[in-house]
């Protein structure tokens, strides 16, 4: 048997073509496969969209007023008049008054501690004396004088000189009988001195001497306070006093600050009544503070039964009435965002915004200018709100009497 050979010209021409023809089989194979998937597929059917409800957002309606805005401070009670009390003449205490203790009251005029008087009585008595003896020397001088001008005018014509009419002899008696006056006014003052008493009501808050001590010019007796008035001097910030009505160019008049004064004496709350009087003249460098000074009148004298007295050393808290501010709008700290706006819901139920300019803050309010009456304000909420959002408004109810919303 004879083999054919395999490799012609016609053999190798014929192996190209089958593999086109092969190529094209499968690539034909493919589109019938896909022609067939896609005429096979269903048509899609319609699916319904669920209903999402616009969230749920509390707000307060705005409802600017003319409103004060109190300012919260705190001071030390002081007495606006307090000194030490010092003897101005020397001597033996023979007796002292039944109020003359640490802490004890006291009234105006009253003695409080009597100096042995006898020294300054005896020195009245020799006062009187030189007033008598220098009342005869000038009555003396001034008869020689008289005398010397008789009998000039009898021996010559010519103008006597001063010397000679005793004129310089009469001056220096005249001043001999002032000074012993005035030697005796001192006498009789020194006496009164030796009764120790002040010009107001007071209080003593210790004393130096007692009965039977004997006592220097010059040396302290006792410190006290007048007990008809005392002050707070209460700092002020910058920014608090542009909510005040201050005296600060010194008019006495014109101005009207009421503070309400609190503490808690023995375990209860109590308030005071008190009124601002004056500023001080300068800012305090530490802390670039304004003192403005509270006065309180008779602090010791309670108009209701049982209500402690306001001592001083006593630390209060001042609440400072503040002047009416106009269009002022207060509402929950939530509502004012970290951005200085605030969101509103507009008439279609979605989202605004608004910059506000803020008056005052504090941890549970806010006062603002720049919204208009009825306008919803919206509540801090956690839910992201963005610009033109639709919303449900719901009234935040516990808002509305305390922030004078309608």
């Amino acid at each position: 048997m004879i083999d054919k050979p395999t490799d012609t010209p016609l053999a190798r021409e014929r192996g190209p073509i089958r593999h086109w023809l092969w190529a094209a089989l499968v690539a034909g194979a493919g589109v019938l496969a896909t022609v067939f998937l896609v005429t096979a597929k269903p048509d899609p059917q319609p699916a319904e969209v669920p209903f999402v409800a616009p969230p749920v957002v509390r707000f307060v309606p705005a409802a600017p007023s003319a409103l004060s805005i109190p300012v919260i401070t705190q001071g030390t009670v002081r007495p606006e008049r307090e000194l030490t009390l010092v003897s101005q003449v020397s001597g033996r205490v023979v007796e002292v008054s039944d109020e003359f203790v640490a802490g004890g009251f006291f009234d105006a005029g009253v003695t409080l501690i009597q100096i042995e008087p006898t020294d300054y009585e005896l020195a009245i008595t020799r006062a009187e004396s030189q007033v008598a003896s220098a009342r005869r020397s000038l009555a003396e001088e001034e008869g020689r004088a008289l005398q010397a001008e008789r009998e000039w005018r009898e021996l010559s014509s010519v103008k006597a000189n001063d010397l000679f009419l005793r004129k310089p002899q009469i001056e220096a008696a005249g001043a001999a009988l002032a000074a012993a006056k005035a030697d005796l006014s001192m006498a009789h003052l020194n006496l009164e001195r030796t009764s120790l008493s002040l010009p107001f009501d007071g209080r003593i808050i210790d004393r130096s001497a007692d009965l039977g001590q004997y006592i220097n010019a010059g040396s302290p007796i006792a410190r006290v306070y007048g007990v008809d008035r005392v002050q707070v001097r209460l700092p002020i910030t910058d920014r608090q006093l542009a909510l005040l009505s201050l005296p600060l160019s010194g008019e006495r008049s014109g101005f009207e600050s009421l503070v309400v004064l609190r503490a808690t004496v023995a375990g209860q709350p109590q308030e005071w009544s008190a009124r601002i009087a004056r500023t001080e003249a300068t800012l305090d460098e530490e802390s670039r503070s304004l003192y403005a000074v509270a006065v309180v009148e008779c602090p010791f004298e309670s108009p209701e039964p049982g209500r402690p007295p306001l001592i001083p050393g006593m630390f209060v808290e001042a609440e400072i009435q503040g002047k009416p501010l106009q269009n002022v709008t207060r509402l929950p700290r939530s509502a004012l965002r970290v951005d200085g706006k605030v969101l509103l819901i507009d008439r279609e139920d979605r989202i605004s915004d608004r910059e506000v300019r803020t008056v005052f803050s504090d941890a549970e309010s806010v006062w603002l200018k720049g919204l208009a009456g009825g306008e919803r304000v919206v509540l801090g909420e956690d839910l992201v709100l963005v610009r033109g959002m639709a919303v449900s408004p719901r009234p935040a109810d516990q808002y509305a009497q305390e922030y004078n919303a309608p």
